[in-house]
């Protein structure tokens, strides 16, 4: 934690956990229904009933809380304390003193911790590892936590030759900046975000149409204001290719079983792998 602390104050890191604790103000059933949606689509089936899921990185608790309504037993950590302290929030919302959900402080990078976690049915990373300072080491990392024939859901941003260094410029620049003085990172950016499709929402009769109906536009049941902070300001930032993730797991005996990429763009690419050979 006191690492944590530490980053955040020279600039090296994002208050994830600050942001989240924002988004558990306007989260409602609707949201928590479109996230669980989201996450049936991937996996398949239509519930997770007896599985054991990891949710490494839990951030908001969010999709803690979807797997354990759908009868997963699930484990959640997180490097962040104010990320930790919303998985906990939304546990005690909704399955107060509940043995089948844990919650804990972790790093994706502590192999003695990752160690005492033992293998589980579904380990789940969405847009985490990638914020670690160490990608490929957290990749290596989480390996060894899916059981064999178990699953690896992961979300990892996309290179992009061109605005790959820009946005890490620009996410170096809005942490190291005193809070007082973010906006001038953060407005700029809202702009290259969202005025192109807020131009086109006016120029067909919807004004702010996309903005007002993020949570469903973007499946996951995000906020489209919280989800902007977390993109200006999510730093560390590394980045990879879909083949360079296909190539790393297929070397380790996963298969992949669902792929949905964001188009060569802005964003992150899921992956969802099995944890036997595909001839199996």
């Amino acid at each position: 934690m006191t690492d944590h602390a530490t980053e955040v104050a020279m600039g090296e890191r994002f208050e994830f956990g600050a942001n989240w604790a924002q988004f558990l103000n306007v989260l409602n059933d609707d949201r928590i229904a479109l996230a669980e949606q989201s996450l049936l689509n991937m996996l398949g089936g239509s519930n997770l009933q007896g599985k054991r899921f990891l949710d490494i990185g839990s951030g908001s608790g969010l999709f803690s809380l979807v797997a354990r309504r759908l009868g997963a037993t699930v484990h959640s950590f997180d490097y962040d304390p104010q990320s930790v302290a919303c998985t906990a929030e939304l546990k005690r919302r909704y399955f107060p003193n509940d043995p089948d959900w844990v919650v804990g402080h972790g790093s994706a990078l502590d192999k003695d911790y990752l160690q005492t976690l033992g293998q589980w049915d579904i380990v789940y990373s969405w847009g985490v590892l990638h914020h670690t300072g160490a990608m490929w080491q957290a990749l290596e990392n989480v390996t060894p936590l899916v059981r064999q024939g178990g699953t690896l859901f992961i979300a990892i941003y996309n290179y992009q030759r061109v605005m790959t260094p820009v946005w890490t410029w620009v996410k170096r620049a809005y942490n190291r900046l005193p809070k007082g003085l973010r906006w001038l990172v953060l407005g700029p950016a809202l702009v290259r975000l969202w005025g192109p499709r807020t131009i086109y929402d006016l120029a067909r009769g919807k004004p702010f149409h996309t903005w007002r109906h993020y949570a469903e536009h973007g499946v996951r049941g995000m906020s489209a204001w919280r989800d902007v902070v977390d993109w200006v300001g999510g730093y560390p930032f590394e980045v990879a290719k879909p083949e360079e993730i296909f190539d790393f797991f297929y070397k380790k005996g996963f298969s992949l079983r669902r792929l949905n990429t964001c188009g060569g763009g802005l964003g992150c690419n899921e992956f969802v792998f099995s944890n036997k050979p595909a001839s199996e």
